[in-house]
C-alpha cells in the first residue's frame, strides 16, 4: 500500500500541501479575526513564498501533491458531487429555499472552477444568475457582496484537516466553524480521488458526515513518533474527548501500542502540539525553550481487543519518548535564547519544523538563532522565506500532510 506514514523523521516520499488562492484575497480586516487569521496577508507573495516551499520539496525528491488539483479531479468523479451536495446544501446551513438554486450552481461548474469555489468562497453576487425568481429571508439579508459560502484560508495548513498514523487516515473534526468545512473536501479526495479510491486503507475516524464536535481533533496535535506509537497534544483545538475516540479507534484496528498525551498551555501561540515540539532526527527534538516546567503528560495503553484503555500520568514525557523510540536518551534541544526572543521565535513557528530526512528539515529562514543552534547539533536547518506565510500563524510542518513516509 502506498500511502503510509510511520514516523515523524524517516524518507518523506509523497506529501500534499496547498497553494494559496483567492481565499487569501478574500481575507479583509472585517472578517480576518473570524476566519482565524491576525492579520490580512499579501497574498501574491505568499503564493511565491509556498511555490519555494514545493521546489525545496520537489528538489529533495519528494512528490509534491496540490490539494485543489486533486479536489478538482475527485470532484469529476461519478458520485463525488452527489455526496458534495447531500452534505453542503442543507437548510441548516443555507435555510429552505436555496436548495435548488445552489444544487444547480454545483452541477453546471466545471471541477476546476468549483474546486476553487469550495476553497475561496462564493459571493452573493457571483451566484447571482441562480437566484433569480428566489423568495429566501437567508438571500434577503446579504449585501452583494457578502459571502453566501465563506472561504476556507486555512486550507493552507494541510497538517490539521486529515492526519495519515500509519496505514490509516483520520479525517479530523475541527475545533472551530471557520474549519469544519475543510474535512468534507478532504473527504471527497479520500473517497472519490482514483488516486485513493482504488486502495485499500483504514479511515480511523471522521468519514462521515456527523457532527463530532466538542470531540475535535486537529493534526498539527498529531505526531506519528514511530515504534506503534502517537504523541497528541491536547489544548486549544483537540479535546481529551476526541483523542479518547481515535485512540480507541486507532487499538481497536490494532494500529498502534500507545498513546502519549501532552497537555498543552491554552495560548494561541501553542495553538498545536507542533508549535510547541517537532521531531528533527531519530533521537532529537526542537522544543520551545520555556514550556511550563509543569507540563503534564499521560500515557494510554490498549487493555484487550475491543479498543478501551487504561491512562496513565507520567512522570517525565521524554523520558517515556525516548523508551518508546528505543534510544537510552533523547536530545531535547532548546535553543538557548531569552524569553523576548523565545515569545518572538514561538509567534514566528521556530519549532514547527517539517522534517524531510533524519537531521534534514524545512523551517522558516527569520529564526535566526534556533536555526544556528540545530545547525550546531547536526541538524541540517533549510531555510524558507516567510514573511507572509508566517503571519497565517503556522510553519512548514503545519503547511504539510505527509501521505507517505518511511519509519
Amino acid at each position: 500500500m502506498p500511502f503510509h506514514v510511520d514516523s515523524e523523521v524517516g524518507r518523506l516520499a509523497q506529501v500534499i500541501v496547498h497553494r494559496p488562492g483567492i481565499e487569501l484575497l478574500r481575507l479583509t480586516p472585517a472578517n480576518v479575526e473570524s476566519l482565524l487569521f491576525d492579520d490580512v496577508m499579501w497574498a501574491e507573495k505568499a503564493q511565491e513564498e509556498h511555490e519555494q516551499f514545493q521546489q525545496i520539496l520537489r528538489d529533495l525528491g519528494v512528490t509534491v501533491h496540490l490539494y485543489q488539483d486533486l479536489l478538482a479531479t475527485a470532484l469529476a468523479a461519478d458520485g463525488a458531487r452527489d455526496e458534495l451536495k447531500a452534505e453542503l446544501i442543507t437548510e441548516t446551513q443555507f435555510g429552505t429555499e436555496l436548495d435548488g438554486p445552489l444544487r444547480a450552481l454545483l452541477d453546471e461548474r466545471a471541477p476546476a472552477q468549483l474546486a476553487e469555489l469550495l476553497i475561496g468562497g462564493v459571493l452573493k453576487r457571483e451566484a447571482a444568475p441562480y437566484l433569480r425568481g428566489v423568495s429566501s429571508l437567508v438571500l434577503d439579508s446579504l449585501g452583494d457582496d457578502d459571502f453566501l459560502l465563506a472561504p476556507l484560508p486555512n486550507h493552507l495548513f494541510q497538517r490539521d484537516n486529515s492526519a495519515w498514523i500509519y496505514a490509516g487516515v483520520n479525517l479530523n473534526p475541527m475545533a472551530r466553524p471557520a474549519r469544519r468545512r475543510e474535512t468534507i473536501n478532504s473527504r471527497l479526495i479520500y473517497n472519490f480521488h482514483p488516486m485513493f479510491a482504488g486502495e485499500q486503507f483504514a479511515f480511523y475516524n471522521g468519514n462521515d458526515p456527523m457532527q463530532h464536535t466538542p470531540a475535535t481533533i486537529e493534526g498539527g496535535d498529531i505526531l506519528v513518533i514511530g515504534n506503534r506509537t502517537v504523541m497528541i497534544g491536547m489544548g486549544e483545538r483537540t479535546a481529551p474527548q476526541g483523542i479518547e475516540v481515535l485512540a480507541e479507534r486507532l487499538f481497536a484496528a490494532g494500529a498502534i501500542d500507545a498513546v502519549i498525551v501532552v497537555e498543552l498551555p491554552r495560548e494561541r501561540a501553542f495553538m498545536h502540539l507542533d508549535t510547541a515540539m517537532t521531531q528533527i532526527d531519530r533521537d532529537a527534538f526542537s522544543v520551545y525553550p520555556y514550556l511550563p516546567d509543569t507540563l503534564r503528560s499521560y500515557t494510554l495503553t490498549p487493555r484487550g481487543s475491543d479498543g478501551h484503555f487504561t491512562v496513565h500520568e507520567n512522570a517525565d514525557l521524554f523520558a517515556v519518548v525516548a523508551q518508546v523510540l528505543g534510544i537510552e536518551r533523547l536530545r531535547v534541544l532548546k535553543a538557548p535564547i531569552d524569553r523576548l526572543e523565545a515569545a518572538r521565535a514561538q509567534w514566528d513557528d521556530g519549532n514547527n519544523f517539517l522534517t524531510v530526512s533524519p537531521g534534514v528539515v524545512i523551517g522558516y529562514e527569520r529564526n535566526v538563532t534556533t536555526n544556528k543552534y540545530l545547525g550546531d547539533n547536526g541538524i541540517q536547518v533549510i531555510g524558507l522565506s516567510g514573511s507572509e506565510l508566517g503571519r497565517g500563524r503556522g510553519g512548514p510542518r503545519c503547511m504539510s500532510c505527509p501521505i507517505e513516509r518511511e519509519s
